[in-house]
């Protein structure tokens, strides 16, 4: 018999009977369950944040390792930062099963493969200044499992997220974080709670630590990108905010600069030298 409560049949029966009212309702019933889950692991989820904060004070990266769903909310989250924070491409990396292709389609069995996980961090030449989260509901893909196993024997610290307690992985990883959401209401779809909850715990991972790194000022991201239009109207309106100039002037300066922080540490130091 499977325990893993991932695997646990669903509390609604005869799916196919229902209303299209009576599935939102349930699902959304589901899912307020889910920030409750999340919040009782903070104290695990912060364990993770303060170790892996010492790893990258350093200079280390952080690394997201999974399979379907996990690997790419991993890759969302990693794919994230940089436009966000303004940090390097490749000081928060996301790797799944399967390689880029997986990101859209299934890749059958990738994440049953138990080297080709640690074969693919050694593609980054990972080291012991980075950080290694795996990512896998069940807590059981083998492709976690193994890099994971591989990264304890080198030396290199390693968290988990997953939906199971006492999982093989939970059990593993130097920082664990076991969110138990229970049964998903399709039964054994992961994609669904625990896919949710994943994403939550991934959004606290990134975004405190690059609070705690200083890619955070007030509450601004002085150091995002400027990609598009709207980014570029945000950070004029922050220089503005922040430096008390009008518009056109707060947006010249931001452009010429590249980044809000830039652009208000030019104009203090050229007002400082006046």
């Amino acid at each position: 018999m499977d325990n893993r409560t991932t695997e646990q049949d669903s509390r609604y029966q005869a799916l196919e009977t229902l209303s299209t009212t009576e599935i939102l309702q349930h699902i959304n019933a589901e899912d307020h369950l889910v920030a409750p889950a999340v919040q009782a692991v903070i104290p695990q989820i912060e364990a993770l944040v303060e170790a892996c904060l010492v790893q990258m004070q350093k200079g280390g990266r952080l690394f997201y390792l999974g399979a379907g769903t996990s690997g790419r909310l991993g890759i969302v989250d990693a794919s994230e930062c940089p436009p966000t924070f303004g940090v390097p491409h490749g000081m928060v990396v996301g790797i799944i099963a399967g390689g880029d292709q997986a990101i859209r389609k299934a890749v059958e069995f990738a994440e049953d493969n138990t080297e080709q996980g640690w074969k693919d961090l050694q593609e980054h030449q990972i080291n012991t200044n980075d950080f290694v989260v795996g990512i896998t509901a069940s807590g059981t893909a083998p492709y976690v499992l193994g890099a994971i196993a591989q990264c304890n024997e080198m030396g290199i610290p390693t968290g988990a997220i997953t939906c199971n307690l006492n999982s093989p992985l939970g059990k593993l990883a130097n920082y664990p974080i076991e969110c138990v959401v229970g049964p998903e209401f399709i039964t054994g779809s992961t994609r669904m709670k625990s896919g949710t909850a994943q994403k939550l715990i991934l959004n606290m991972i990134s975004s405190s630590l690059m609070i705690r790194l200083g890619r955070v000022k007030g509450n601004k991201m002085v150091d995002m990108q400027l990609s598009n239009d709207k980014l570029v109207d945000r950070g004029t309106r922050m220089v503005m905010e922040s430096i008390s100039v009008d518009y056109q002037t707060a947006q010249a300066l931001l452009l010429k600069e590249g980044s809000v922080r830039a652009a208000v540490e030019a104009f203090k130091k050229d007002a400082a030298s006046k």
